[in-house]
């Protein structure tokens, strides 16, 4: 007999997502950085400035919590904090040349942990998951 859990969306999601994060989740421990912090550098590294509420859509974390770790990062210097010129009440968030050096190793170790997840599937088959998943989640998303 199946059980609920065996064909159910957001449980097969949220136990795909737990299992391929875990083990590079292990490969951050050495660089210092948590969870939390990689995933706002991995987010910033492109260097286009993100607004704390954008960043924390983005990170998975709630709005109030992104806001302290970004303060926290500043005084670190692995991001900058900055007004939004069209916004004084918004800041923007930035990475800082630390912060990409940190950061730059790590999005090579995740691009490798993520073909090291994909090996068994085909380039399409990993084309096909990405666009359904990316397309999941544009639907899906609060209007």
């Amino acid at each position: 007999m199946r059980r609920f859990v065996d064909d159910y969306l957001a449980y097969l999601l949220a136990a795909a997502s737990a299992h391929v994060s875990a083990d590079f989740h292990k490969q951050l421990r050495p660089s210092g950085l948590s969870v939390p912090k990689w995933r706002v550098l991995a987010t910033l590294s492109d260097g286009r400035p993100m607004s704390i509420g954008e960043l924390a859509r983005i990170v998975l974390l709630q709005q109030p919590t992104v806001t302290k770790l970004a303060y926290r990062m500043a005084r670190v210097g692995l991001v900058t904090l900055a007004s939004d010129p069209a916004d004084r009440r918004r800041t923007l968030v930035r990475i800082a040349p630390a912060g990409a050096g940190a950061v730059k190793p790590l999005l090579r170790r995740a691009k490798a942990h993520e073909r090291r997840c994909l090996s068994s599937y085909s380039t399409v088959e990993v084309a096909k998951v990405k666009e359904i998943l990316k397309d999941l989640l544009r639907r899906s998303a609060p209007q």
